[in-house]
């Protein structure tokens, strides 16, 4: 397994998506995905408001843009954000054994549900994660809660 050095590193690739997404006025949650090696094989960011597609999650799009795969057993799914049921779905219809999340202080998302599931969850509590989604959260609650479902 990668220690917590190397899971700091694949986060600062999906903390640069989640970048990307505020700035361009979207939801700052981005996403990457790495093999056992702990090379890169996809990343994203969410465009549901960018693009008006509410299947463009940060998870979704890096899934995307990893392409087919053999398997997903192997793979490391890297969030800024805890995923949401949609994301945490892919998660599991899909295979993933291993997810790091950058913060779900802002929100829990499907972790226990991925852990009881037998997902290995790590939760790296980053402060640069939880306070960009807080900010984004102050400045647009209403788009926040249109993402989660609360509108």
């Amino acid at each position: 397994m990668k220690s917590e050095l190397d899971y700091a590193r694949m986060l600062s690739v999906a903390l640069e998506q989640a970048r990307q997404g505020f700035a361009e006025g979207g939801i700052p949650v981005g996403a990457a995905i790495f093999n056992a090696s702990g090379q890169l094989v996809g990343a994203g960011r969410n465009r549901r408001v960018q693009n008006g597609d509410p299947s463009m999650h940060g998870e979704t799009d890096a899934f995307r843009n990893a392409g087919r795969q053999r398997s997903y057993r192997d793979l490391i799914m890297v969030t800024t954000l805890a995923p949401c049921w949609y994301c945490s779905g892919l998660l599991r219809q899909f295979g993933f054994g291993t997810l790091v999340v950058g913060e779900s202080r802002n929100f829990q998302g499907g972790l226990d549900w991925l852990r009881s599931l037998g997902v290995r969850v790590v939760d790296l509590d980053s402060e640069e994660c939880a306070a960009l989604m807080a900010d984004f959260i102050r400045l647009h609650p209403e788009i926040w809660h249109e993402d989660i479902g609360e509108a």
